[in-house]
């Protein structure tokens, strides 16, 4: 959950395709952001020219969600490979039994998240998701492990701050990374949820993400995607 969610604003909206060139002669990646749910939250899948793809952080909780996530995956011809939670905040795991059920994959998060997963049942309700469907987690993440999507092999990356076992993943040959609740354009991701803690975030930040290149760019959970070099360079809550 990022601090500037709309709670009235219900609207989805698929923000397209986006995707950097790399050098090395693989294919690219392509990142496609789908906004789902009360809390504007943004899901991405993640394909090559190979057509298997990752679902990242599904936050379709309606039917109407769901079926725009599956008509764009029927749409390109896709084959879900991965479903991976950044973390496990509820607006980003609403559509996690959905996509398990339909696509037959297993669920991947870190393991410092799996009691924040299983916390997202209790307060569901409260947060206006009374029909969320709980699932458990099939595999676990660690820093170091990584993703292969078709021709590419994002690397994951633990980033707490925002949740204890908060992953991002990075592309080093994309020059891309989806960076969940961390880091956003101008803000960062927020620390008064159980297991934030402010000093790790910004620690996360500047020693994970702030060694990239600065055309890097960064897909947030929330909001638009910005780069390594204009946060570096203008976002006043990086500051340490």
């Amino acid at each position: 959950m990022d601090q500037r969610h709309d709670r009235s604003d219900k609207r989805m909206r698929s923000q397209g395709n986006n995707s950097r060139g790399n050098t090395n002669g693989t294919t690219m990646l392509q990142v496609h952001a789908f906004t789902f749910n009360a809390f504007q939250e943004h899901t991405y899948v993640v394909y090559d020219d190979t057509r298997d793809c990752a679902i990242i952080d599904p936050g379709c909780y309606t039917p109407q969600e769901q079926a725009v996530l599956s008509a764009f995956i029927e749409q390109h011809g896709l084959r879900v490979q991965h479903l991976i939670n950044t973390h496990a905040h509820i607006d980003h795991v609403l559509g996690n039994q959905y996509v398990k059920v339909t696509y037959g994959v297993k669920l991947a998060l870190h393991a410092l998240d799996l009691p924040t997963l299983r916390l997202a049942t209790q307060y569901a309700d409260r947060y206006g998701f009374p029909d969320y469907q709980p699932t458990k987690a099939d595999l676990k993440l660690e820093a170091g492990d990584t993703i292969q999507v078709g021709h590419n092999r994002p690397t994951v990356l633990h980033v707490p701050g925002h949740a204890p076992g908060h992953i991002a993943l990075y592309s080093a040959q994309d020059k891309l990374c989806l960076a969940g609740d961390v880091l956003f354009k101008n803000s960062i991701g927020r620390t008064d949820l159980p297991g934030g803690d402010h000093a790790l975030l910004l620690h996360s930040i500047h020693q994970q993400l702030f060694p990239f290149w600065y055309e890097v760019i960064i897909y947030p959970g929330h909001g638009p995607s910005t780069t390594i070099g204009v946060e570096k360079s203008c976002n006043p809550h990086c500051r340490l």
